[in-house]
């Protein structure tokens, strides 16, 4: 007869620590919790996993900090086109408004506001533009409207600009558009406004941009009645470089380009792009000017509506068109919205003095785009009219050689190479490679992988079950109850009765609490078997 299986040999539930440990992948826990093992080497090898996996813990909650962290690199990279789409371009005059068209209506408007002139003062004023005082009995009208003023008194297009020509081809006034900015009445060249096609270029470097000539009428020019902030003192244009989608902001972001000279600007596209939170802090979501929160919060703070892509300088000038419609209830010429716009007193008294104080706190919050192009510059200038030329200039526009040098000039804009520079932000550190290292540094200490990670959980859900919902299981379908070993030794009234010895040779004595045992062990048995 075979003799009986030992408590080793026996098959262990796949409950108990040791059967788990025996088949688990991960490294060093068959050594710690295996049979036969003296309790020194199992003290050592314990001591070795405890340390592999603190070493492994160690490195996981570095990487997942330096994760949290959300680095980003950038990266420049140098393309090649064969096609660049022109950027727009903006001119302005220095000049706002010209002298030949203020009237003593304008004056009376608009004088303390703009020029800063007192009413005693506009007899004077009118005297010192050569023209004539108002008449007797003048009355002024009942209304007036800034943004009519800067387009009927402002420069215009068509005396301006003498010659024009993109890629050699003609153009003229009909290629520009008007636009409203700080500076007054502005044209903007291949704005792309009202659907036109944006202009093109295939070749780089001079004759393949925008050639034109200006006379920027000094005669026209105001007089400096007095020392104000926005006194222009020079002469000239200012010109801003930009793209369709962004609005110019040229009174902060134009050059100067002085007549009597050749300006050249050479161009390089620049294509940058940000990462949104929490690795940056770009924006994509225009600001609409005529949006109010319910609840205030900060002016440069995007919104969605339906507005032009966002970009920086659209940001702003939204920002402070909110910011001057809600304390004065109306906007400045050159700011979007809805909002009716100022008059000249209302420039006075609230609309210039808020936005002076706005401008002072700082108060647009307006993020980085998260995609914009900018155009890096380079200028060089060169003398003219030569005198071989003043000549002819001026018998072509009619004009005397001395008016030629100082009023006329030239600007020649155009692209160095078709190649542009694209800046890039980048995530330093993605989801992947996180979860990279940490397989790494788990297989490197600890010899385990994600099945590992399995074969623990599916080890504790047994435990559970066995544990915790078995023995309530079990205790709720077998109510405890006395034993079959107890009924053999005690009788019906309670005396313990000896169990016959019904096999042969000498009875062996059996202890009660081995017959209890061993009926336990039965039942557990039965109990395993019901569950398999």
């Amino acid at each position: 007869m075979k003799p009986p299986a030992g408590p080793e040999e026996a098959q262990l539930p796949a409950s108990d620590i040791r059967a788990f440990a025996s088949s688990c992948t991960m490294h060093g826990l068959g050594h710690v919790f295996g049979p036969g093992a003296p309790p020194a080497r199992r003290g050592l090898w314990a001591a070795a996993v405890l340390l592999a996996l603190a070493t492994f813990l160690y490195q996981v909650v570095g990487r997942v900090r330096y994760y949290g962290e959300f680095h980003h690199e950038t990266a420049l990279e140098e393309r090649e086109s064969r096609r660049l789409t022109f950027p727009a371009v903006t001119l302005c005059n220095v000049n706002p408004l010209r002298r030949s068209r203020l009237t003593p209506n304008d004056l009376h408007w608009a004088g303390p506001a703009l020029l800063g002139l007192e009413p005693a003062e506009h007899a004077a004023y009118l005297r010192a533009l050569g023209r004539p005082p108002a008449p007797p009995g003048f009355m002024p009208s009942p209304t007036f409207d800034v943004a009519r003023l800067y387009a009927r008194a402002g420069h215009a297009l068509e005396d301006m600009l003498l010659d024009c020509r993109y890629r050699g081809w003609p153009c003229g006034p009909e290629n520009f558009t008007t636009i409203f900015t700080r500076m007054g009445q502005c044209y903007t060249f291949n704005s792309g406004a009202d659907g036109a096609e944006l202009l093109s270029t295939p070749r780089g470097g001079m004759g393949n941009g925008l050639e034109v000539m200006l006379d920027v009428q000094q005669e026209e020019y105001l007089p400096v009645w007095r020392d104000m902030e926005e006194t222009p003192f020079e002469v000239g244009v200012r010109v801003q470089i930009h793209t369709q989608e962004e609005p110019p902001l040229i009174d902060q972001l134009g050059f100067g380009v002085a007549p009597g000279y050749q300006t050249f600007v050479s161009c390089q596209k620049q294509q940058l792009s940000f990462l949104p939170p929490p690795w940056g802090d770009c924006s994509s979501v225009s600001l609409d000017p005529d949006f109010e929160p319910e609840a205030p919060g900060p002016l440069g703070t995007p919104s969605p509506g339906l507005s032009p892509p966002y970009s920086l300088m659209g940001c702003r000038l939204a920002c402070e068109s909110r910011y001057v419609a809600r304390k004065c209830g109306c906007r400045m010429m050159h700011m979007p919205g809805s909002a009716a716009v100022c008059s000249p007193q209302q420039y006075k008294d609230c609309a210039h003095p808020a936005l002076d104080a706005l401008l002072r706190k700082d108060a647009c919050r307006c993020p980085n785009p998260c995609a914009s192009t900018r155009y890096a510059k380079e200028l060089s200038m060169v003398r003219m009219p030569s005198r071989a030329a003043a000549r002819y200039l001026a018998r072509k526009h009619n004009r005397s050689e001395a008016y030629i040098e100082e009023n006329v000039l030239a600007l020649d804009i155009f692209f160095e190479a078709l190649n542009y520079e694209v800046v890039e932000q980048k995530k330093a550190y993605e989801m992947s490679e996180l979860l990279g290292d940490i397989g790494g540094q788990m297989g490197l200490f600890i010899g385990a992988s994600l099945l590992t990670i399995l074969e623990i959980l599916d080890y504790l859900c047994e435990v559970f079950w066995d544990r915790v919902l078995g023995r309530r299981f079990w205790n709720r379908k077998h109510p405890q109850r006395p034993s079959s070993a107890n009924l053999l030794q005690e009788g019906p009234g309670g005396h313990q009765t000896q169990v016959p010895h019904l096999g042969p040779g000498p009875r062996s004595p059996t202890h009660r609490s081995a017959v209890a045992k061993t009926f336990s062990a039965s039942h557990r048995t039965c109990y395993l078997v019901t569950r398999l």
